[in-house]
């Protein structure tokens, strides 16, 4: 059983809006994505390396709502807010190979499994009933994707690398027990806990312009 990082999700107050400010500050176009019917989102998504990628979602307005509250907390009028003065770092998810066995090893607060899809694409992720991410967003989401299969071998090389995610925290030991409790382990990017006042998220993600771009929460 492991826990790598798989990929992190930026919530925009509109896709449009989100697709817009991610590809001018790292200057490459995003691509692939599609909607997710059961909770009324659509994404598009940037490679960041082997079988790691970037998200951007936001509510689909064309779609149905849904009878649950939005994953990402995307129904939270506080994160709604914040969406409405620019895009944020909401989330890093994080893969297994047995999803089942590894929320089984949380500390609790993480969730249940749901099977998700997005076009003929199907996984299973965990997402709890209040739709927030764990632990203000500090904690991962679970997710397993079928065999052999994953949404970043198909997209097209973007050039952009994501160097490091940190993940800030008024209580970092806490989070780092949690993640040695699922077994997370490092790669392919570095993931590192620091101390702050508030729960938040810093990625720092290498572009083919030579610079590296600070996206955060």
């Amino acid at each position: 059983m492991t826990l790598r990082l798989d990929h992190i999700a930026i919530g925009a107050a509109s896709l449009e809006d989100g697709i817009r400010w991610v590809e001018d500050r790292l200057g490459v176009p995003l691509s692939g994505g599609g909607a997710h019917p059961r909770m009324g989102t659509h994404n598009r998504l940037l490679k960041l390396g082997q079988r790691l990628y970037l998200e951007v979602i936001a509510i689909d307005p064309d779609a149905p709502a849904p009878d649950r509250r939005r994953w990402f907390g995307l129904d939270d009028p506080a994160v709604q807010a914040r969406l409405a003065e620019r895009p944020r770092l909401l989330a890093w998810i994080a893969r297994s190979n047995d999803i089942d066995a590894t929320l089984a090893q949380g500390h609790g607060g993480m969730g249940v499994v749901e099977p998700m899809s997005r076009g003929d694409l199907e996984w299973r992720i965990t997402v709890r009933p209040d739709g927030a991410p764990p632990a203000g967003g500090v904690l991962p989401l679970l997710i397993q994707w079928p065999q052999d299969l994953h949404p970043a071998d198909g997209l097209a090389e973007s050039g952009c690398r994501l160097e490091r995610l940190t993940l800030r925290h008024p209580s970092p030991e806490r989070i780092r027990d949690g993640l040695t409790a699922l077994e997370f382990v490092a790669g392919p990017a570095a993931v590192v806990v620091t101390p702050d006042d508030a729960p938040g998220l810093v990625a720092d993600i290498r572009t083919p312009r030579g610079r590296t771009v600070i996206i955060d929460s």
